[in-house]
């Protein structure tokens, strides 16, 4: 079997030229093989301190969906005929190493006398890939990406105990990127640029550090299309800005950081709780109201409200208590956003800056999170529900996740022409 059957029938179980009907606006349009050498990245000096080796090897592929010209698709027009795609990745980690030594600053905590590794990740995504710019031989793009990992080798206190990176076997993963191809042929190129990659529990399990890695990206792509999407002149059209506002509900959940601190820290070697991988999952809730202006068919922005329920706050309150801890402790937090969201037809990712109004969640949380929070988020709307939307959303600190929900949401147009 030559290497094109080979790629072809990875990619589909049809001709890759497409076998939609030209009225149909999502197609498979290529694909791409692709290996990435890649390194963890520290993200603080505490985190290099135990971090030994970092090097790591992935090997992946994707299927490009997409729409072309005959289509007259004004999403894709906007976006100069992006692709979606379905894509695979193995993290090969087993290079990826970690090991504390004595410090004075690991309180009762007591060193291992082995190295804990990473472990190997499979992670199943969706991404989002825009070409910036596309000639006839070169084509630009940036990359984000989105979905689940999945990796049987994590954080347990028998044989793994200074793995802080990953708690779950389950985990989620974002990226992004740029990269540049080059058509030696018509259908075949070669791709290649830097990606970064990121994997975490979303607070839902601890330890939740997060492995972070980047690297130099080169694969083989298959684009039939690209000379064609090449010569294509893009039309103006049309959008009517309208101003809406976004109501939505969260219900998620989180491990505490609080909870892991005083288990490899503070608890005695002898003592069942000693850096242990068992930790409790707490309800967190949220309420979101924002105005938003629709400026564009891929964009809008806005301001808003949000509102945080914590059901942890007890537990929080008992431990800074036990500390001789004397601070303010209450469930609610309330804090102000921008916000932004980009659309895909029906597909939008939301992401907000906010900055906390009131907020009394214990001595950990004053010195650990910042003042202001981010949001990142990736929903679904369904036109014939009244534009209802559902999605999934974390909120971090620093980028360091504090819980992960579901969130449904409802938009109310304010202004402008349906």
């Amino acid at each position: 079997m030559n290497l094109k059957t080979f790629l072809l029938l990875l990619l589909s179980m049809v001709a890759v030229k497409g076998t939609a009907a030209s009225g149909d606006t999502l197609r498979i349009v290529g694909g791409t093989l692709f290996v990435q050498p890649a390194w963890q990245i520290t993200m603080n000096s505490i985190e290099a301190k135990w971090l030994r080796k970092k090097q790591e090897l992935v090997f992946g592929g994707e299927v490009h969906l997409g729409a072309l010209p005959c289509d007259s698709d004004a999403f894709a027009e906007d976006y100069h005929f992006p692709t979606l795609s379905i894509g695979a990745k193995l993290a090969l980690n087993n290079g990826v190493t970690m090991r504390r030594t004595t410090d004075p600053m690991w309180g009762k905590l007591v060193p291992v006398d082995y190295d804990s590794h990473l472990g190997d990740i499979f992670t199943l995504y969706g991404s989002f890939s825009r070409p910036l710019w596309r000639g006839r031989r070169w084509q630009l793009d940036y990359s984000l990406r989105a979905g689940v990992g999945y990796g049987p080798h994590h954080y347990n206190k028998a044989d793994d105990i200074d793995n802080e990176l990953i708690g779950s076997p389950f985990t989620i993963y974002f990226g992004a990127g740029v990269l540049a191809s080059y058509m030696f042929t018509e259908q075949w190129g070669i791709t290649a640029g830097i990606l970064f990659g990121h994997h975490s529990n979303g607070a839902l399990a601890r330890p939740n550090k997060g492995e972070n890695h980047v690297g130099p990206v080169i694969g083989l792509r298959y684009a039939p299309h690209h000379e064609e999407l090449a010569k294509r002149q893009v039309p103006h059209r049309p959008f009517n800005r309208f101003w809406y506002a976004d109501l939505r509900l969260g219900f998620g959940g989180k491990t505490l950081l609080e909870d892991w601190q005083l288990t490899q820290f503070r608890t005695d070697p002898s003592d069942p709780d000693y850096r242990t991988e068992h930790f409790r999952l707490y309800p967190a809730y949220s309420f979101q109201a924002h105005v938003m202006r629709r400026y564009a068919r891929r964009w809008a922005s806005g301001l808003g409200l949000d509102v945080f329920y914590g059901s942890y706050y007890r537990h929080v309150s008992d431990l800074d208590r036990a500390a001789g801890e004397t601070c303010g402790h209450s469930p609610w937090s309330v804090g102000i956003s921008a916000k932004h969201a980009v659309f895909y037809h029906n597909l939008s990712l939301d992401m907000a800056l906010g900055f906390y109004l009131f907020r009394q969640m214990g001595a950990s949380a004053k010195v650990i999170e910042r003042p202001y929070y981010e949001r990142i988020g990736i929903f679904y709307s369904f036109p014939r529900l009244g534009g209802l939307r559902i999605g999934a959303s974390v909120n971090a600190h620093f980028t360091k996740a504090d819980f992960t929900e579901i969130v449904v949401g409802i938009p109310f147009r304010l202004s402008g022409t349906p």
